[in-house]
């Protein structure tokens, strides 16, 4: 027997799950459609969370590590590792909880099972007690997706692995290769780096983080150096193979060619859309390599079909702007007045040590696009607080344009980078500009004042520099 919703969802993933709640606080009859046992989608279960839950009990070791640098001596600590991922388990497993609670909280009916599109707005879920059909008058398709392997390789436990098994291994690897030095890549090779694994981390492109202001990639390439990574860019993968009680890698960098042995590779080289099979071709809805082309309120050409986070074609992969997408699609299907999507205020945050964070144009963008550019940049080694925290690494620069100040990026390395970034983002959407900043009152001692000294150097006026 079919049923019936104002709006059925496929996938419950940050996008998914904030599109349900949201809909149900409007006043939609609304059903999730989830594949897996449990609510979240990759971020939660796979990505985000369990990845941040490591590298915040990589920072506590080192922290501890150092700590006779602060004036205490603990001796030399020791890595737990069953209960580094007890507790990263813990962290996953409370807010799947909380996840479900929401759900009930708001009558948000979850289906499990597989769905695929049947057109006009039939779902099919292939679930654990049979077949079912739910029909919607909206249906939002936020099926996420999947780290990218190697032509010819599949993973394993151990030995080749992607951000998903590289979270069950049992042991930390006394040597890691990591293929890819985008967000995933760095985030990985700073956590292990920090347990105790010799790493090399492999790009193909001239840059680590080859997506990011010019700046911010050689300023971490320079970090990562130091903290003991070694790093090659320019490098190509030619064959990954398993190899004894580990894996050997053939690369090519330039005219050179080398061989490179480790305990474990981990392949950090993309991620690809979860549409295959889900019914795409019985819609009207338009794809390019898989990926399946929106609009900014997130319309498909399927009347009443939506499609929000990392299936969209050319938006950014980020748990975030799938929230927000989420939102928009809600807000258009019930006519509420949302504003569109600005994915230039969409920040990206990298989680590494030291974090890095921006939003909006780099420099090198703005002046391919015609603005007349001005920057403003202070770095953390004389910000008090930075000092205080025994965390000066890294910098805070402003892309702005240069007639009225507006800001039209941001990119910033070091301490707590990832919360920074959040006053420059509602800054950029209130369209406030550089000289706003210089006057708005920032707390002594806090590393927010690194904005305050970065918009002050806009205007050659920086004060702590």
């Amino acid at each position: 027997m079919a049923e019936d919703f104002d709006l059925a969802i496929l996938g419950s993933g940050p996008g998914g799950y904030v599109a349900a709640i949201r809909a149900a606080q409007w006043g939609l009859r609304t059903a999730v459609v989830e594949k897996d046992d449990r609510l979240g989608g990759t971020c939660l279960n796979v990505g985000c969370i369990p990845t941040k839950a490591l590298l915040f009990n990589a920072e506590v070791y080192d922290s501890i590590r150092n700590s006779k640098d602060f004036g205490i001596e603990c001796g030399e600590p020791k890595v737990n590792w069953e209960a580094v991922r007890a507790r990263q388990h813990k962290v996953v497993t409370k807010h799947n909880k909380g996840l479900e609670y929401l759900f009930r909280k708001h009558k948000i009916e979850t289906i499990r099972g597989f769905g695929k599109l049947e057109g006009n707005g039939r779902i099919i879920v292939q679930g654990p007690e049979g077949q079912k059909e739910v029909r919607a008058k909206n249906i939002i398709v936020a099926t996420g997706s999947e780290a990218r392997m190697l032509p010819g390789l599949e993973p394993d436990a151990e030995r080749i692995v992607t951000n998903r098994e590289i979270l069950e291994t049992a042991k930390i690897p006394e040597s890691l290769l990591i293929i890819g030095a985008g967000a995933v890549g760095v985030e990985f090779a700073s956590i292990y780096k920090r347990f105790g694994s010799d790493v090399v981390l492999l790009e193909m492109l001239p840059r680590i983080l080859p997506l990011a202001d010019e700046e911010i990639s050689h300023e971490l390439e320079k970090s990562l150096k130091k903290q003991g990574i070694k790093i090659l860019t320019g490098a190509k993968v030619d064959k990954l193979e398993r190899k004894g009680a580990g894996v050997e890698a053939r690369i090519t960098q330039g005219n050179q060619q080398q061989t490179l042995q480790a305990a474990q590779a981990l392949v950090a080289v993309g991620r690809r859309p979860n549409t295959e099979g889900i019914g795409l071709e019985k819609t009207k809805v338009e794809t390019e390599r898989g990926y399946v082309k929106a609009n900014q309120f997130m319309e498909t050409a399927e009347p009443g079909l939506y499609a929000i986070g990392d299936i969209v074609a050319g938006t950014p992969q980020l748990a975030h702007a799938a929230s927000m997408e989420g939102i928009t699609a809600v807000g258009k299907i019930c006519g509420k007045p949302v504003p569109p999507m600005n994915y230039r205020h969409v920040p990206d945050c990298i989680y590494c040590e030291p974090q890095v964070a921006s939003v909006g144009l780099s420099e090198a963008r703005a002046r391919e696009m015609g603005y007349a550019v001005k920057t403003g940049r202070f770095s953390f080694k004389a910000n008090s607080k930075a000092s205080v925290l025994g965390a000066e690494e890294g910098f805070v620069k402003l892309v702005c344009e240069e007639k009225y100040g507006e800001i039209l990026g941001a990119h910033l390395i070091g301490p707590s980078v990832t919360e920074l970034i959040g006053e420059i983002v509602l800054a950029m959407r209130l369209e406030v500009t550089a000289e706003d900043i210089l006057y708005t009152v920032h707390a002594h001692p806090t590393l927010s004042e690194a904005l305050f000294d970065a918009a002050n150097a806009v205007y050659s006026l920086t004060i702590n520099a």
